[in-house]
């Protein structure tokens, strides 16, 4: 029979309360001491004036004493927080690693049904349906009929030039030149009536 309960470690945030709050106590208790140390000095000085150099150095001992505990008071002080700055430190490292497995968690709950086998099966998939979608669009493209020979519409294309510059050769008239020329060529020449009173006008300015 155990004669004394087992305490429950406690908590990491009363951990951190009572670290906390000792360290202010401490703090607290430094400044009083600061204050009294302050307050030797200015009896020491005042018992100094009045020629009391007993009373006087009965307070600079005074004063040491109070120096020593605010010395003890600080290394407590850095000791405590030495701590809490520890136990944030691990719980911050702690609350990262929950939230580190729980991202791995979802990771493996979302590839959990997914296989390398699967993604291919599915990208060979996809490339089966870009082909037929080729397919259809090219068959949609060529419209609807049989398809035109080049080479048929190339041929009709040099038999219609051949056809117009052999209408162009047939319009052409061929003058036979005789071979002898009459040794005397009479020729007519029509003056027109315009000439006829030009002339006439040219004659009766030069009588």
């Amino acid at each position: 029979m155990k004669l004394f309960k087992t305490k429950k470690a406690p908590t990491t945030t009363e951990s951190l309360t009572r670290l906390k709050e000792t360290l202010e106590l401490l703090e607290k208790r430094e400044a009083f001491l600061q204050a009294k140390c302050n307050k030797e000095v200015l009896e020491a000085k005042k018992f100094l004036k009045l020629k009391n150099k007993r009373a006087a150095m009965t307070c600079l001992k005074r004063k040491k004493i109070y120096e020593g505990q605010i010395d003890k008071l600080y290394g407590a002080q850095m000791t405590l927080t030495t701590q809490i700055g520890a136990i944030e430190g691990a719980e911050a490292t702690m609350r990262t690693l929950e939230a580190m497995k729980i991202g791995a968690s979802a990771l493996e709950a979302i590839h959990k049904d997914v296989t390398l086998d699967k993604v291919d099966n599915i990208m060979d998939d996809i490339k089966d349906q870009m082909e037929v979608a080729d397919s259809l669009s090219m068959a949609i493209s060529q419209g609807i009929g049989e398809p035109i020979d080049e080479d048929e519409l190339e041929a009709e294309l040099d038999a219609l030039e051949q056809e117009s510059l052999n209408d162009k050769f047939s319009d052409l008239q061929y003058v036979k030149v005789p071979s002898k020329l009459p040794s005397t060529v009479n020729l007519k020449v029509t003056i027109s009536d315009e000439d006829e009173e030009l002339r006439a006008l040219e004659a009766s300015l030069a009588v």
